[in-house]
């Protein structure tokens, strides 16, 4: 097997749009998200992936938000998360579970449904090369 090299940009060049919860001045904890790796698709031009985990403190949630045109994946490393998507119902899911975004998709609740215990998320992200991972939508 012959191993192709691909450039790669670095993870802290990328702007995530997420505010952590220690500067965050609602009074809610916000959720941490932490790109783990990010490349360049080979094979489809003007497209990035993506890897990051996101951390929610117990009772915290992630303001109403956006992903612009990427199409996301997230599943549950840890907890319980309830999510709502605009336009379909509340749903929750447990460790193991897993849910996907569409390009555009509205994401209007996400948050971590224990009052004592954190979540963890590990969510991929195929984007248009180099937009944000997360835009708040401050309409709800």
């Amino acid at each position: 097997m012959v191993a192709t090299a691909v450039a790669c940009a670095p993870v802290a060049e990328r702007s995530t749009g997420v505010v952590p919860a220690a500067a965050a001045t609602s009074e809610t904890p916000e959720e941490t998200l932490a790109p783990l790796f990010e490349q360049a698709l080979p094979n489809i031009e003007g497209k990035t992936f993506t890897s990051a985990t996101v951390d929610f403190p117990p009772a915290s949630r992630a303001a109403p938000h956006r992903h612009g045109e990427a199409f996301v994946y997230a599943y549950v490393l840890e907890g319980t998360m309830r999510s709502q998507l605009a336009g379909e119902p509340v749903r929750t899911y447990h460790q193991g579970e897993n849910w996907v975004e569409e390009p555009g998709a509205h994401h209007v609740l996400t948050e971590n449904t224990s009052k004592t215990e954190p979540a963890k998320l590990l969510v991929i992200f195929i984007t248009n090369t180099g937009d944000e991972l997360k835009v708040p939508d401050p309409r709800g």
